[in-house]
């Protein structure tokens, strides 16, 4: 890996002994859109701002293109920060926001007008550079943060939960602004969410942080399809949360047994003991409805419950299940693989899923 930042070991606790960050080691590719993704209080924030040099580690270095920048203050370090407030000055034009840093830097004023131009419309606001921050929309706003920080060429951009502050729609639409802006820079994106939906849609990879520490990095369908634990599983996406006790193990798979019955994993499930207690992870979309009387001759796990409620999301249904476990299960079914609205189970019929076994998740209780 061709890594333009490389944190090594760092550790950042607070004065009174708060624990934002243990032990973190992460590289970052040139070029790469990196994702840190997790509930407040988990790290990402204090990780970025160690990158960016607002915040020092504790222990541990940080290199940029391999030169250690642990010690530097952030004016010295070729990254730029996006925040979330989008701290422009009420009084400047966008144009004189956006070159500001420019002019306190020294920057001859002879190139500070063509290279506010050139990030004006690299963000498409350069109809925008005599108006007034009063007079923009939100998403304007957030573009020309964006300008301002790309406006001198930084090598690495970091962008701290900078769509928080807009509506749903318009943060829609950000996503794939900034998923393309990307592409057309090929500069390295270091993003900070608690949104796993942003981190799905833009991210080349997603680093999941709980507690300071990572708990997985990998490719958006990586994290989806093969969590590393309950927690990734639940954190990204929806996932079904079934207890379960291992009941026998040998070289021919395991036997989970549920509140509603056993099932086999015929796949490998290294580790796993008999008489452990597991929780077994499977995506609602992953799950089939089988037509009435179906269900003993299907390849695969069958499981038999009871339709509690239906939920009609548009284009879905989700279903609500009770299959003996103290959550409900839910099913998620495209309306198209229905024949007629009137298909749809009713509350209080019997039901039979169908679960491929290649699409459940295992793992320790205690996970």
């Amino acid at each position: 890996m061709d890594s333009i930042i490389r944190l090594n070991h760092v550790t950042k606790r607070f004065s009174g002994g708060v624990l934002a960050v243990d032990d973190v080691s992460l590289d970052v590719a040139r070029g790469e859109f990196v994702t840190l993704l997790g509930p407040s209080g988990c790290g990402k924030t204090t990780t970025l701002r160690m990158i960016a040099g607002f915040e020092l580690p504790s222990v541990g270095r940080i290199h940029l293109e391999g030169d250690d920048v642990t010690d530097l203050p952030p004016y010295k370090r070729q990254v730029n920060t996006v925040f979330q407030d989008y701290a422009l000055f009420p009084h400047m034009t966008v144009s004189q926001n956006v070159g500001y840093g420019l002019k306190v830097a020294g920057v001859p004023k002879v190139q500070i007008g063509p290279m506010v131009n050139e990030a004006l419309g690299t963000v498409g606001l350069l109809d925008k550079a005599e108006a007034r921050p009063a007079h923009l929309s939100g998403g304007q706003k957030q573009r020309v943060a964006l300008a301002r920080a790309l406006v001198r060429k930084p090598k690495v951009l970091l962008l701290d939960e900078p769509l928080s502050a807009l509506d749903a729609k318009l943060r829609e639409a950000m996503q794939v602004e900034l998923k393309h802006l990307h592409e057309q820079l090929g500069l390295t994106f270091i993003f900070v969410t608690h949104d796993q939906t942003e981190a799905l849609v833009m991210s080349d990879r997603v680093v999941v942080m709980k507690e300071g520490r990572i708990e997985q990095s990998g490719s958006p369908a990586d994290l989806y399809d093969h969590p590393a634990s309950a927690y990734v599983a639940n954190f990204i996406g929806t996932s079904n949360l079934i207890e379960g006790r291992i009941a026998t193990s040998d070289t021919n798979g395991l036997v989970v047994e549920l509140a509603g019955g056993r099932i086999p994993l015929e796949q490998a499930h290294h580790g796993f003991r008999g008489g452990e207690q597991v929780l077994l992870a499977v995506r609602p979309e992953k799950v089939r409805l089988l037509p009435p009387g179906q269900g003993d001759a299907t390849n695969g796990i069958v499981l038999d419950g009871t339709m509690r409620d239906r939920l009609f999301h548009g284009d879905t249904y989700r279903f609500e299940i009770d299959i003996g476990d103290a959550r409900p299960f839910l099913v998620d079914m495209q309306l198209v693989s229905l024949t007629r609205h009137t298909d749809v189970p009713q509350p209080g019929e019997r039901v039979r899923l169908h679960l491929d076994p290649n699409t459940v998740s295992l793992f320790r209780a205690e996970s």
